[in-house]
């Protein structure tokens, strides 16, 4: 049974995290562990689950940190005697119920005796790791590699680290490359840094654990540095938003529609009235589907905040009337072609590194040349209907700003954001000159996660 201490840590901790727990939340959870008959862990989780966590993105940092506020302790001769109904088992199976040979006296030194793994070899102690990774049989992979730990890790107590050392050094010893196959070698991998987790926790506390193993939720994640497997669990979050973002410009225009009068319909109104036209009637407002521009530096101060951007410009295609989209570095090339025509993202982006017209010179970011030969080239098509959206860190490289030309945008276009994947406070630093471009633009914003981007979306009322 959670404590209430414990339980209140651990919801601190998952709110440290990012995710939004309630105080009636808490309340919540904490009734539901009492008036539920808990038997494991795995019950235990999935009442924590049921009343903490709300949005599907957020259960993988949900089960981090469960692992580590509810840990169970590390196997051993207790664990491996224990009964089926062992409240910490977290529905692990007894020794003897695996479906390989490592329950009950199988191959390998497989009797489960720590003191019998223990005395393995090394390519003994891999090939056990193997033949209970293949037969699936977790009771004795947790067996063994609470062995590898001990034996390879070089644990150091006190230490105050995440453990990917010692994850790194207990994989390197066991060697398992060529005796699984990756999705296995994965399994393995995992396992075992639940096992250098749960001596970390015995080793620091719970809460200690925790904090060095903080990570950010997928829409907190810095687009400046998200990693490629961050990126693809953005994806969806992306078509959400620019479904949101979309129909956030459209409504705004419509709020802003000035309806014409109806000079017809008012004339033959007033025939009733002697010719004398006392009620007006105006024309039904049909407002245009919105276009959209986007200008994206693609740079490689911000290439990976520029593949986040063309997975937006490629959601939203289908929510504008137009949706065009422009790269550029010291030169723009516009790539609304290659967008359309690919299958995909990761097809889009080798497309576009196979163009050349975003690079002028040397590569490097110089905004106002950018910006001037955009509007002389596409200046005339941007509309009253347009929105301009700008999406990079406005860092020119000492570069003349040229900033004016986004006054002539400005006047021209429906709406000219700015969007920056730079935090506020480095605005204006080095060569940034994010201030003098804001003030001509209707808003400069920070974006540097999807948080911030749904934040810009949601405040375009």
């Amino acid at each position: 049974m959670a404590s209430a201490p414990t339980l209140a840590a651990f919801i601190a901790e998952l709110r440290a995290v990012g995710l939004p727990v309630s105080v009636a939340e808490h309340a919540d959870a904490m009734a539901a562990v009492l008036a539920m008959p808990l038997t494991g862990r795995a019950a235990l989780k999935t009442t924590l689950a049921a009343t903490l966590v709300k949005n599907a993105d957020h259960y993988r940092a949900f089960d981090v940190v469960f692992d580590i506020f509810f840990s169970d302790k590390r196997i051993g001769p207790e664990d491996l005697a224990g009964s089926p109904e062992d409240p910490s088992r977290d529905g692990a199976p007894a020794a003897g119920e695996g479906d390989g040979e490592g329950g009950g006296g199988g191959g390998g030194g497989g009797s489960g005796d720590p003191g019998v793994i223990a005395a393995l070899g090394d390519d003994d102690l891999s090939d056990l790791v193997s033949r209970a990774a293949v037969a699936g049989d977790r009771l004795l992979l947790r067996a063994a590699l609470a062995e590898a730990v001990t034996r390879y890790a070089d644990f150091e107590p006190g230490r105050r680290v995440a453990g990917v050392y010692y994850l790194s050094q207990t994989m390197r010893g066991l060697g398992l490359d060529g005796r699984l196959e990756p999705a296995q070698i994965e399994g393995v991998r995992t396992q075992a840094e639940a096992e250098i987790r749960r001596r970390l926790i015995a080793d620091r506390g719970a809460e200690a654990v925790a904090s060095t193993l903080r990570a950010p939720l997928p829409e907190d994640a810095d687009l400046l540095s998200i990693s490629p497997e961050q990126l693809a669990e953005t994806r969806q979050a992306v078509a959400v938003l620019g479904r949101k973002l979309a129909s956030r410009l459209a409504r705004k225009r419509r709020h802003h529609q000035r309806s014409a009068l109806d000079f017809r319909r008012t004339i033959r109104a007033s025939l009733a009235n002697g010719g004398v036209p006392a009620d007006l009637y105006f024309r039904k407002p049909r407002p245009a589907k919105p276009e959209i521009m986007l200008l994206v530096d693609v740079s490689s101060s911000v290439s990976t905040f520029a593949a986040f951007t063309l997975q937006l410009a490629y959601t939203i295609r289908s929510q504008f009337s137009k949706v065009r989209t422009f790269a550029f570095t010291d030169g723009i090339e516009e790539i609304t072609a290659i967008l359309e025509n690919a299958a995909d993202v990761p097809e889009a982006a080798r497309h576009i590194n196979g163009a050349h017209g975003f690079v002028r010179l040397d590569g490097h970011s110089d905004y106002g040349m950018a910006l001037t030969r955009f509007w002389d080239r596409w200046g005339p098509e941007v509309t009253s209907r347009t929105s301009v959206i700008i999406l990079g860190d406005a860092r020119n490289n000492y570069h003349a700003s040229r900033a004016g030309v986004l006054d002539a945008v400005r006047e021209q276009a429906r709406h000219l954001y700015w969007l920056n994947p730079e935090q506020a406070r480095a605005w204006d630093t080095g060569d940034s000159i994010a201030a003098e471009y804001g003030q001509h633009c209707d808003r400069m914003t920070e974006c540097r996660n999807l948080r911030q981007l749904k934040e810009f979306a949601e405040a375009l009322d």
